[in-house]
C-alpha cells in the first residue's frame, strides 16, 4: 500500500504567500541564468516549482505537503487539483524538476547550460500556472 503524503491544513488565504515565494525564487532563478550560474538556476527553479505547487494546493484545498520527499508534493497536487490534462502537464513539469534535484545537490558534476535553461522554462510555466490558478480561486 502506497504511503500517504504528509500534509497540513493551511488557510486558503495563504496561497498568495506561497505564490510570492515561487515568484521570488523565479526572479532569483532568472538572475542566476543571466550570470551563467547553472547550479543556482537548477536549485531555485526546483524551489520555485515546489512553492508554485504549494500555492495551488493551498488555493484549491487548503492543504500543503510537509513531506521531505518532494514527489509527495506532486502527489498532493494531483490529488487536490484533479486529473485534467493541464494538471497532468504541470505535475509532469514539476516531476521533471524534482527528478533533477540529485544532479545539482548530490552528484559530483555541475549542471549544464542546457539543463539550467530547461529548469528555468519549467519553473516559469509552473509559476505562471500557479498565478492563474490562485487568481481563479479568488483567495
Amino acid at each position: 500500500m502506497p504511503r500517504r503524503a504528509k500534509s497540513t491544513a493551511v488557510p486558503r488565504s495563504e496561497a498568495r504567500l506561497f505564490l510570492a515565494k515561487a515568484a521570488q525564487y523565479l526572479i532569483d532563478c532568472e538572475g542566476a541564468a543571466e550570470g551563467n550560474r547553472h547550479d543556482t538556476v537548477m536549485l531555485t527553479a526546483i524551489h520555485a516549482g515546489i512553492s508554485a505547487a504549494d500555492a495551488v494546493a493551498v488555493a484549491l484545498a487548503g492543504l500543503r505537503s510537509t513531506d521531505h520527499d518532494h514527489h509527495r508534493t506532486i502527489e498532493l497536487l494531483e490529488q487536490v487539483a484533479g486529473s485534467s490534462a493541464g494538471v497532468k502537464r504541470h505535475a509532469g513539469q514539476l516531476r521533471e524538476l524534482v527528478a533533477r534535484k540529485n544532479i545539482v545537490e548530490y552528484e559530483s558534476r555541475r549542471a549544464t547550460a542546457r539543463e539550467a535553461a530547461d529548469a528555468l522554462r519549467r519553473a516559469s510555466r509552473l509559476v505562471a500556472w500557479a498565478r492563474e490558478t490562485v487568481d481563479r480561486a479568488r483567495v
